[in-house]
């Protein structure tokens, strides 16, 4: 089934693991853990602020919000942190909704910890920033951002294994203003009929993951923040980098060969003046 949702497109993730889920229900929360959605945007009824759900602060149907910790639809005996680890989990939201408001200047944010069995705990750090359009020819897109971590302590020193994958999905249009005049004795046309029309439309849309491992030292609970967000700092430039350099850069090169855009009739002549310049040369 893995293998099946990398080759459908990924603009349509959604739907199709829904769709996996209603033929095979057995697989669901292996499908819900292992396939990366879109992150939703909730609100936290009790505090008032937008939290990410994802399905690591997923339980059954209900979501836990990182500022009051506590699940809706509202249910019994849901899956918490200790409040040790709880304490931690309110500094690192803290410390990360300032860093998406430096780096993003909007969007939302959430992280959610959890303990593991062989004493050391792990946690996700969630980042969304989604592109509205105010007008028909402006771009939308959204981008998401997912940091899986595990902290295994080790006296002063923490090994963390960190997994990042990035959600990218931009929609640009190129419309024409229409033709908005009129024959004289006909009846004015509809709005939707002589605004704009679109000529044009590009998704592009995938995910990216890397992975890294680190040694840091740790002076105090509090250490394991910030050591976290120097990973996911350094990880989130470079796959930044990398979108721009490889991903853009290459899709830009085969849409320019694909599609020419100087007037065909222009690159004819020069084609056809490097012939007689290269004609009297060999002369």
């Amino acid at each position: 089934m893995l293998d099946l949702m990398r080759r459908l497109p990924p603009t349509n993730v959604e739907e199709n693991v829904n769709a996996l889920i209603q033929i095979c229900p057995d697989y669901a929360d292996d499908l819900l853990g292992s396939v990366d959605q879109p992150l939703k945007v909730k609100i936290d009824r009790a505090t008032g602020k937008d939290y990410l759900a994802c399905d690591y602060n997923r339980d059954g149907d209900s979501y836990r919000s990182p500022w009051s910790n506590e699940y809706d639809p509202p249910i019994e005996d849901g899956t918490a942190p200790t409040p040790k680890l709880r304490k931690l989990e309110i500094a690192a939201n803290e410390a990360f909704d300032t860093y998406r408001e430096l780096y993003y200047e909007g969007g939302v944010s959430s992280v959610y910890l959890w303990d593991l069995e062989d004493g050391g705990f792990a946690g996700v750090v969630l980042l969304k920033k989604a592109m509205t359009p105010t007008s028909p020819d402006e771009p939308s897109g959204s981008w998401d951002s997912i940091h899986v971590f595990e902290t295994a302590e080790r006296g002063r020193q923490a090994h963390y294994k960190l997994t990042s994958t990035v959600m990218l999905e931009l929609v640009t249009k190129q419309n024409n203003k229409a033709d908005e005049t009129s024959v004289l004795g006909e009846p004015e046309k509809k709005a939707s009929e002589q605004g704009w029309k679109s000529s044009g439309e590009i998704t592009l849309s995938g995910s990216m993951t890397r992975q890294t491992e680190q040694d840091w030292p740790v002076h105090e609970p509090t250490s394991h923040i910030t050591n976290m967000g120097k990973m996911i700092e350094e990880m989130e430039m470079k796959m930044r980098n990398l979108l721009q350099e490889v991903y853009f850069g290459k899709t830009r090169d085969i849409v320019y060969d694909l599609r020419s855009v100087d007037d065909l009739e222009k690159a004819r002549r020069q084609r056809e003046l490097q012939r007689e310049l290269v004609g009297f040369i060999k002369r």
